[in-house]
Order: structure tokens, then C-alpha cells, then sequence
């Protein structure tokens, strides 16, 4: 694991630690605005947010832009209208790549490994051969931990663990650098990463402000707290791409109620391993590439039948150029389930986090960002659980993981910790 100091000691940071929050209270955001306010990109604009989720109105922007330049800013108004219109700026979507924007399904890139035959035997769920092998406690959870939540048991933990140490070990070899971050962060940096967090459907925890601070946040994923590290830093041209990775526990507000996500697949909290990259302009839509062959490399030993998607513009986040999603055949549901993404979201972010680097003629320009998750627990054990178990009531660690499991080859069943069974209490 490095160090900070060591980490960092190729850019440099432009504010005191003190100063952090107050970076983001006092100065706006470097939107751009010769795009965003120029009525020759008005239609353009309009267009891109109907494809995009339809979130976001440029009228207004262009309407409070219109205001303000005619308005002084000795005017006691300038200061409200000026907030009105970065307030609307924020919520406009990126751009959207133009190989997708005519797309309105997924395109199929190609598939890695074929689906596992089974024969005649039907292969189970993941929720039922982990109660039948007592892996796992998902159900009655109220008076512990709530609602979408889980206790991994014996050797499942262990697989958990063991798939960390896997992915990590793979991206240390691909050169990307370790980084342990803190998991509540400023709902600004959130916000700047391109998540919602004030309105009702809000994915994101908000810590109570009366016992803990206002606009403090759980992290969804590492991408923030790593995005955050970087805010306000310059960089040297010569320094990128920067890889970072981490590994961290991600907290999502979300519940669904279909049957498709039942059991882990969807849930409150969970471990991940997330990749960010740092790049400049022209790099980003290789490195795009490069992180999602990187995904690939990861998934293949192990495996699992995945397929590889080209997103359409309905499916991208705010902050997302371009994105694919990586789904991985889960036979027990006999359906496909996403394990993975990767995103460029160019200078969306860095604009609103001011990260920027000096080129070689000393000019200073907005980097690009990407990310990627290179392993999410939940759905990569559903996967993989589903994929070798054994009809003789074992389940097959992938050869390339049995390291890391010291050696063992089978997950058997679990009878160290007992089964846990509720008992009603007469009064």
C-alpha cells in the first residue's frame, strides 16, 4: 500500500487540507460555458439531454445566461442569478459519444468464455445452494442489520477475500497504484462526480446533520473518494495516465422489488474494487479501452461466461461519455446479470473538481476521467457460485483463485458455524 506522500509527489495540490471545503463553497465551477451558453449549440444541447435520461434544461441555462451578462455585478440580483444558472449547468448531462448516440439498445462487442454446459442437471440458484450448503444468511435480518442486507459464512467469506486479493493483485501487475480511502466524504465531491444527492430518488446515504456535520455523505463507490483526492491538483503531461485503484465498502440507498434482483444481487452495502484513471484529452478514449481489456483479463481465468456492451445513451450516468457494461451469464436464473462498467467521463468531473494538467507549452487544460469496477463481490459470487457449483453438492474454485484460498480446490459445506434459526419468544 503506498503512502500518500509518495503517491502525490508527482502533481501538485493547490490547497490546504483546511481550505478543502471551503474550495468548493467559494468558487464555481469551470463549466464551459462558450459551449453550454452558445445558441449555436442550443439544438445540439436539447438533443443530447432527450437521449440522455431528459435530465437537465437548457432553455433555462440559456435563458439565466442571457440575464446575466446584461445584469452588473454591483447589482445586489447578480449574485442569486449567477447561482441559479450554475445550479442549472450542474445537472446538464456530459456529451455523448457519437459512435452511440443514434443507439437505443445495447450493442453486443463480443463474448468471453462460452456458457457452461450442465447436461441434464438443472442448476441451482445462488440463494438456494448457499442455504443448502449454510453459506449464507440473507432473510430476517431486522434486528441486526435491516432490509437488502447479508452475512457471508466460512468459506463464502473466504471466496470474498480471495477474489480482493485476486483482482488487486491483477491491476498491481497492470501498473495500476493501491490507494485506501475513506468511505463519508462532502456531499460536493459526490455531487461533482455526477451523483444526485438532494433529490428524492437519491441513491446516496446522508449523514444526519444535526449529530455529524451538514452535507456529509456515504461513499457509492471508490471513484469518489479518488476523484476527491484529486481535486484541485495539477498535473504534469509527462505524469499521465494516472492509475489508481482501491478497494472499499460501497453504500447505495437503492431497493428494487423485481425478481431478477433478488437475493444479493442488489443490495445496501457491499465490497468492490474500483479502477480510476487520470488521463489527458487525447488519451481518454484509448485508456477507455485499455480499462475495459483490463476488466476482461480479470474475468476470463475465472471462468465465467460473460458478454461485453456498447451502452446506449439512456443508459449512461450524467457524468458518462461512453460506457460499457460487462454481464456475466448466471445459470441458476438462467439470465444475464451486470458484473461490471467502465466510463469515460472526459472533463465532466474535473471541471467541477478543478483537476487539470500543464502540457508541454505550459498551458493548463482539464484532464479526463475514466473509471471501471474491476470486481463487485455480490454479483461476481452469484456468477461464479452459479457457474461451478457441482451436482454432488460442492462447489469448484476457479484454479486461478485456489491461491489465495490456500490451496483449497472445493467450497463444501459449512458446519463450523452453526445455522441460525429465530425463535419465538412466549411472554
Amino acid at each position: 500500500m503506498l503512502y500518500i506522500s509518495s503517491l502525490i509527489q508527482n502533481y501538485r495540490i493547490v490547497y490546504s487540507t483546511k481550505g478543502f471545503k471551503r474550495f468548493f463553497s467559494q468558487i464555481y465551477p469551470n463549466y464551459n460555458l462558450q459551449y453550454y451558453c452558445n445558441p449555436k449549440n442550443h439544438e445540439e444541447i436539447k438533443q443530447n439531454i432527450k437521449i440522455r435520461k431528459g435530465v437537465g434544461d437548457i432553455d433555462r441555462v440559456m435563458q439565466l445566461y442571457k440575464i446575466i451578462t446584461k445584469t452588473s455585478e454591483d447589482n445586489h440580483e447578480y449574485e442569486r442569478i449567477k447561482q441559479d444558472l450554475y445550479e442549472a449547468l450542474s445537472i446538464l448531462p456530459n456529451k455523448t459519444h457519437p459512435f452511440v448516440e443514434g443507439k437505443f439498445e445495447p450493442h453486443i462487442v463480443h463474448e468471453i468464455n462460452k456458457k457452461k454446459d450442465f447436461g441434464e442437471y438443472k442448476p441451482f440458484e445462488f440463494s438456494e445452494i448457499t442455504r443448502l450448503l449454510n453459506l449464507m444468511r440473507i432473510e430476517k435480518l431486522g434486528h441486526t442489520c435491516g432490509h437488502k442486507s447479508y452475512y457471508f459464512f466460512g468459506e463464502l467469506a473466504e471466496l470474498e477475500e480471495a477474489l480482493i486479493k485476486y483482482t488487486v493483485k491483477k491491476l498491481l501487475d497492470d501498473g495500476f497504484q493501491l490507494i485506501s480511502v475513506p468511505d463519508i466524504l462532502a456531499s460536493n465531491v459526490l455531487e461533482s462526480c455526477g451523483m444526485s444527492v438532494k433529490s428524492d430518488r437519491t441513491q446516496i446515504y446522508s449523514l444526519d446533520p444535526h449529530h455529524h456535520g451538514t452535507d456529509l455523505c456515504l461513499s457509492g463507490t471508490a471513484e469518489m473518494s479518488l476523484a476527491g483526492l484529486l481535486a484541485n491538483s495539477v498535473h504534469n503531461i509527462n505524469d499521465l495516465p494516472l492509475k489508481l485503484a482501491a478497494v472499499s465498502r460501497c453504500y447505495r440507498a437503492e431497493t428494487s422489488n423485481l425478481a431478477e434482483e433478488r437475493g444479493i444481487y442488489r443490495v445496501h452495502q457491499f465490497n468492490k474494487v474500483e479502477m480510476f484513471v487520470v488521463t489527458t484529452s487525447e488519451q481518454s478514449e484509448e485508456m477507455l479501452e485499455v480499462i475495459r481489456n483490463t476488466q476482461e483479463k480479470i474475468f476470463t481465468p475465472l471462468g465465467i461466461s460473460v458478454r461485453v456492451l456498447d451502452m446506449p445513451p439512456y443508459e449512461l450516468g450524467a457524468a458518462a461519455y461512453r460506457k460499457y457494461d460487462m454481464e456475466a451469464w448466471m445459470p441458476g436464473r438462467q439470465a444475464y446479470g451486470e458484473i461490471s462498467s467502465c466510463s469515460n467521463c472526459t472533463d465532466y468531473q474535473s471541471r467541477r473538481l478543478n483537476i487539470t494538467y500543464k502540457t508541454l507549452n505550459d498551458e493548463y487544460c482539464f484532464v479526463h476521467t475514466l473509471n471501471g469496477t474491476a470486481c463487485a463481490i455480490p454479483r461476481m459470487l452469484i456468477a461464479l457460485i452459479e457457474t461451478h457449483q457441482h451436482p454432488k453438492g460442492k462447489i469448484i474454485i476457479p484454479e486461478t483463485i485456489q491461491k489465495f484460498m490456500n490451496g483449497k480446490k472445493f467450497i463444501m459445506k459449512n458446519t463450523k458455524v452453526p445455522e441460525l434459526k429465530l425463535l419465538k419468544i412466549k411472554r
